[in-house]
């Protein structure tokens, strides 16, 4: 059994309903609608948001109608983020397939990540939580307004760490919160519940970005996409970041010529020999091993959110999934 699975195993029964009702939510008589949800649901990652949920309403209380409603909704929402994310990116890849805008057409992605969004909107009308409201639509805003601190973070792609902060937190940690603190709200958690569940969720989203971008520089065939995405995209990110911070001047304008050149499709530059060269900088300035202390230190933060809660199955539950967060090659 693999590890997703081995955690997945303590809430089996409601994470079976969790997918029943989240192919129900995309039912559609539209046959060009049908083919993208159908290629959608094939290509799902490790499902790690809706396991937020679940896992937290069972922590609070036990997992709930409105559990398994708020768990679809937040896994489809983060869903439309995606599709519409690639078509900014132009991205032609999501987990090592085609990406929908790829497969056919961008029209037909952003109009496919809009239905998604108006289900959303339409399952949790039936949880009648106006808490639950309100994180859904804080979450949705929060999506869009980190893309766009990262596409305009001072017209350079030459951030600060705080700056960076604010972006993933807004981009990913926030999506985690929102799990963790819809979950426990579901369960009828106490308020003091709810905000040590947020602030896990928090955490462990910090810790996911972290780790994203630490995996950008991998050579595993088993990433699923290709690595120095981020550095082709105009991003910088927290490794590369760090180094260019502790590198000699010279050295540090050099990488930042190659990564622009990337970023810009400079013709001058040869994508493969400065892709090395960039990885190569990365790891002579240990900007991998900062970012694995950050990544630490936000884990610690994580388990200390969860240290209001007795010891029970599933909060250590929630604790492998923190461990696994850290710990992936994917």
């Amino acid at each position: 059994m693999d590890t997703i699975a081995h955690i997945r195993a303590g809430i089996e029964d409601a994470f079976a309903a969790y997918e029943r009702k989240f192919a129900d939510s995309l039912q559609t008589d539209n046959e060009t609608l049908k083919d993208v949800f159908r290629y959608i649901h094939s290509k799902r990652g490790k499902q790690i948001r809706p396991m937020l949920v679940l896992y937290t309403a069972q922590l609070c209380h036990s997992v709930t109608d409105k559990s398994l409603t708020t768990a679809v909704a937040l896994e489809l929402l983060h869903t439309a983020s995606l599709v519409h994310d690639d078509v900014v990116d132009d991205s032609p890849t999501r987990r090592g397939a085609e990406a929908i805008q790829a497969k056919w057409t961008n029209k037909v992605a952003i109009l496919s990540g809009d239905y998604i969004l108006a289900r959303v909107i339409s399952l949790i009308a039936e949880v009648r939580n106006s808490h639950i409201l309100s994180i859904i639509s804080g979450i949705g805003q929060a999506l869009s307004s980190g893309e766009i601190l990262q596409l305009h973070a001072g017209g350079s792609m030459w951030i600060g760490e705080e700056q960076y902060m604010r972006i993933i937190e807004q981009k990913t940690a926030y999506l985690f919160a929102a799990c963790c603190e819809a979950g426990a709200e579901s369960a009828a958690g106490s308020q003091k519940q709810v905000s040590a569940l947020r602030e896990f969720g928090k955490q462990l989203g910090i810790c996911f970005q972290i780790k994203d971008d630490i995996l950008d520089y991998s050579d595993s065939e088993d990433l699923g996409k290709p690595t120095m995405n981020d550095i082709r995209d105009g991003k910088a990110t927290l490794p590369l970041l760090v180094s260019i911070l502790r590198a000699p001047e010279n050295e540090a304008q050099e990488i930042i010529r190659l990564a622009e050149g990337l970023a810009t499709k400079d013709k001058s530059i040869h994508p493969r020999e400065a892709e090395e060269d960039i990885k190569a900088f990365v790891m002579r300035f240990d900007g991998i091993g900062y970012a694995y202390k950050k990544m630490q230190e936000h884990k610690q933060k994580a388990i200390e959110a969860l240290s209001v809660f007795r010891d029970c199955d599933a909060k250590r539950n929630l604790l492998l999934l923190l461990d696994y967060t850290i710990q992936r090659i994917h």
